[in-house]
């Protein structure tokens, strides 16, 4: 088994970080959130001589699960992800793509929903499954512990945070999955992120400055132990 590696396609007008997690040395993988144009994603693949598991979803949003139907059918795998609390944006993807006058994304259902707590993995590749609502309602991240890498979808950017002005979405809600299933995760933990450059969660908790919002947990003492800021 070789380290974990990760490959970033930006796709869709909105540039959404499309990723395969790959086994350089058996050259098995999974693709991460193919929002659409699937032909860039299947000759990355081919042109790296990849075999893909499965499709993994982090939420139902049209740039992130537009191509997902598409890339099943040309390869013949499985879509796990999200949570099913996102079926409703799953089954409106070809509706906001007419809004927004993108062409060729579909709908889909996954073949597999993933809860809060749920062990993923290709090969000997194993992620851990955590539900963090906010973005979306059934958004989830994935962790792999053995190599302290993180995909947060779009609940944590570099310098930012996943918006909450889109059906479901929820300013406070987001906060708290933050503080309550990312930031614990550990400082030290690298991420990919839905849009843009990656980042670590200790810089991001030091210097983002929307996570100075967070607030610790009523009758607990989250926050003294340095994991989430205290305002």
């Amino acid at each position: 088994m070789g380290m974990l590696q990760a490959g970033i396609i930006p796709v869709t007008p909105f540039q959404q970080n499309c990723t395969i997690f790959f086994d350089p040395d058996t050259k098995e993988g999974v693709v991460v959130d193919p929002g659409g144009d699937v032909p860039l994603i299947l000759q990355a693949i081919a042109q790296n001589g990849l075999t893909i598991k499965e499709i993994w979803l982090t939420h139902g949003h049209l740039d992130h699960a537009g191509g997902a139907s598409e890339l099943k059918e040309a390869l013949g795998i499985d879509v796990v992800g999200p949570h099913q609390d996102d079926l409703p944006l799953l089954q409106r993807i070809e509706t906001q793509a007419a809004k927004y006058g993108i062409s060729g994304l579909r709908n889909v259902v996954p073949d597999r929903w993933l809860k809060d707590g749920d062990k993923i993995s290709f090969g000997a590749h194993e992620f851990e499954v955590y539900h963090t609502p906010g973005h979306a309602p059934g958004h989830v991240i994935y962790f792999n512990r053995a190599q302290n890498f993180a995909h947060l979808g779009d609940v944590l950017f570099n310098g930012s945070i996943g918006r909450t002005d889109l059906p479901g979405g929820d300013h406070q809600q987001l906060l708290d999955s933050i503080r309550d299933k990312v930031l614990p995760l550990g400082d030290e933990v690298g991420f990919i992120c839905g849009h843009g450059p990656g980042s670590r969660i200790g810089d991001e908790r030091r210097s983002n400055p929307f996570l100075q919002e967070i607030r610790p947990r009523r009758g607990s003492d989250a926050g003294a132990s340095g994991e989430a800021p205290n305002n």
